[in-house]
C-alpha cells in the first residue's frame, strides 16, 4: 500500500485507522521540524530529542483524534511549545537541573552570528527589564536567579518574611515578562538565552 505523503488529510486518516508505516512516514517528515523549533527555544540536543519523541508517542496513543485537526503544522508547533513550557516550568523549580540546562546551553549550543546577535538584543532588553524593578526587588530577583538561593535563604539574609520574598518574586517576574512583550521578545526566548526567568 502506498503512503500519501503529499496528502495530509489522507495521511492522518490512516495513522487514526492504526496505520504504523502511515505514522512512520508522519514521523519522517515532521520530527526534524520538531526538532529544530524545540532545539531553538530548549538548546540542548539530549532535552529536545526527549521531547520531540514524548510528543510522537503521545500523538501515537491519541491517534484516533488526530483527523480531527485542521491545520497540522499549527497544532504541532502548539503541541512543542506547550511542551517546552512545561519542561521550563518542572526545571525552575529544581535549582539543580537548572544549572545542569545552563550548562547544556553554554555546551551544546553552536550559534552563528544571526544567532549571537539576537541572544546579544536579548540579553540587552532582558537587563533592561531587571533593572525596571526597584531596588529590593531588583536584588530578590537576583539573589534569587543569578545566586540561586531559595526564598527561605533571602529572606533570613534581607531579614524579610518569606512571604515577602515570594511576592516580591512574583511581582518581579511579571514586571519583566510585561517588559519583554512590551519590547517584542517573548519570555521564553529569554529563557532559552539566560534562563533566568
Amino acid at each position: 500500500m502506498r503512503i500519501p505523503t503529499d496528502n495530509e488529510r489522507a495521511l492522518l486518516s490512516l495513522i487514526a485507522e492504526g496505520n504504523e508505516p502511515a505514522f512512520r512516514a508522519f514521523y519522517d517528515l515532521y520530527w526534524e521540524k520538531l526538532y529544530n523549533y524545540l532545539m531553538s527555544i530548549i538548546k540542548s540536543r539530549e532535552i529536545t530529542e526527549e521531547i520531540v519523541i514524548d510528543i510522537f508517542l503521545k500523538l501515537w496513543t491519541g491517534r484516533e483524534l488526530l483527523q480531527d485537526i485542521q491545520h497540522l503544522d499549527g497544532f504541532l508547533r502548539k503541541v512543542a511549545y506547550n511542551k517546552a513550557m512545561d519542561f521550563f516550568k518542572i526545571a525552575s523549580r529544581d535549582a539543580q537541573l537548572k544549572r545542569v540546562i545552563a550548562d547544556k546551553m553554554v555546551n551544546e549550543t553552536a550559534i552563528g552570528a544571526d544567532q549571537l546577535l539576537l541572544d546579544n538584543e536579548s540579553r540587552n532588553i532582558l537587563h533592561q527589564a531587571i533593572q525596571q524593578l526597584s531596588p529590593q526587588r531588583r536584588l530578590i530577583f537576583t539573589l534569587s536567579r543569578e545566586e540561586g538561593l531559595t526564598h527561605d535563604q533571602i529572606a533570613r539574609q534581607l531579614n524579610l518574611s518569606r512571604n515577602t520574598v515570594r511576592n516580591s518574586m512574583a511581582e518581579a517576574l511579571k514586571t519583566i515578562r510585561h517588559y519583554l512583550r512590551h519590547n517584542d521578545i517573548e519570555p521564553l526566548i529569554a529563557l532559552g538565552v539566560l534562563f533566568k526567568l
